[in-house]
């Protein structure tokens, strides 16, 4: 019998709470595999999952979008009885084409009447006197073979598959992404969420000055972002007022200031309103005249919620390497502009000021303005299985 054998990695590293990042990964795993005929198990050091062989493939493509995993193994389960332990290794390595080995036990099971290096040996005599023509080579061998011996069980597998790491989502509360059309954005959900952090996104539109297709983009990338999760909620606010009163009454070279100053005030409103606790954008240190470290104080400076910006530090190029790691690079590279695109002044201000931007945005009434796009919130709710569902939001 094989089953799939998960290693935690980081959440090892947890002492009192570790039972509690094991459970949430439990449970994401159980809802992502709930389609299949599989049997979870867990304890503090791993998890097992029984699989039938004919899904094994598309059980491997869901593992691999799980965060919290670090490693796992497809492997055989024997009885912890040397005789088993050696039928196995012979079973799995029969079918293998390979010329090197390295024979890698540990014995968690103390009883076992073996020690590991000495059940080394004992297993490498046995492939060398069963295989003809292979060898040792313990520095770069082809194949590495593992042998686990646990109580009752023992498991022995040769392959070793990379997860994602981090945290699984949900073992942080929710925060609000502010995700565009662009290539940032969706990359810094993405990061957030590996860290734990249960996203929902909130998408500012400006139509007719955007299009229905940069909403469809947006939603796009919402899903490609649902598979490393079980949703997400896509929060859609009518920003057209807001937007065309900012150019209607303030000085152009202040209008990105004031307008991230708005989306900022909004943004705190849809925390609180969805039980959130961080903002999280896509904003990298530099990269346009938004997000000098003097705009992003300025722009910061109407909100008391904490902006988690996961890119803040990467430059464009290592931006572009992760959103094509996730797939989400050829979407948002679509000729469809956002509202922060479209009214982009020639010459936007890099060292704004704070009593400059206070003094603008008095123009006009933003207050009841916020207010009147807070509650006009559409939600998307974006499913991992590519079906959406439009409700309002509660």
């Amino acid at each position: 019998m094989r089953v799939i054998l998960i290693k935690y990695g980081e959440l090892s590293t947890k002492k009192g709470n570790r039972n509690f990042f094991i459970n949430t990964l439990y449970n994401n795993v159980k809802e992502k595999l709930s389609k299949y005929s599989v049997k979870i198990f867990k304890d503090r050091a791993r998890m097992y999952i029984e699989f039938l062989d004919e899904d094994l493939e598309q059980i491997k493509k869901i593992i691999d979008k799980i965060f919290g995993i670090h490693m796992y193994h497809i492997a055989l389960i024997v009885d912890t009885n040397i005789e088993k332990i050696k039928s196995g290794v012979l079973e799995l390595l029969n079918l293998e084409d390979f010329k090197t080995f390295k024979v890698i036990s540990k014995r968690s099971d103390k009883s076992f009447p073996i020690h590991s290096q000495e059940l080394n040996h004992v297993l490498g005599s046995l492939v060398l006197k069963n295989m003809d023509n292979v060898k040792v080579d313990v520095h770069s061998p082809d194949i590495f073979l593992n042998v686990e011996v646990r109580e009752n069980k023992s498991y022995i597998y040769l392959n070793s598959y990379k997860g994602l790491g981090g945290y699984p989502v949900g073992s942080q509360p929710r925060g609000m992404l502010m995700l565009s059309g662009g290539i940032d954005s969706p990359v810094a959900g993405y990061l957030a969420m590996k860290r734990g952090v249960l996203v929902d996104a909130v998408y500012f539109e400006a139509i007719p000055h955007t299009s229905l297709e940069a909403r469809e983009k947006v939603i796009e990338l919402s899903k490609k972002l649902a598979v490393y999760c079980s949703h997400i909620n896509l929060h859609v606010v009518d920003f057209t007022p807001i937007q065309e009163a900012i150019y209607k009454n303030c000085r152009s070279d202040y209008c990105i200031t004031i307008m991230r100053r708005m989306m900022y005030r909004i943004m705190e409103k849809l925390v609180k309103i969805n039980n959130g606790y961080v903002i999280i954008n896509g904003e990298s240190i530099g990269q346009v005249a938004s997000q000098t470290l003097t705009s992003m104080a300025v722009i910061n400076e109407v909100t008391s919620v904490p902006v988690i910006r996961p890119v803040a530090c990467l430059d464009k190029l290592e931006i572009i390497s992760l959103a094509k790691k996730i797939s989400t690079y050829e979407t948002s590279i679509l000729p469809y502009e956002d509202c922060c695109t479209v009214f982009v002044p020639k010459h936007p201000v890099i060292n704004p000021k704070i009593e400059v931007a206070s003094v603008e945005e008095e123009k006009f009434d933003y207050k009841k303005m916020i207010n009147e796009a807070v509650t006009s919130i559409n939600t998307i709710k974006i499913i991992d299985n590519d079906n959406s569902e439009f409700s309002e939001l509660l």
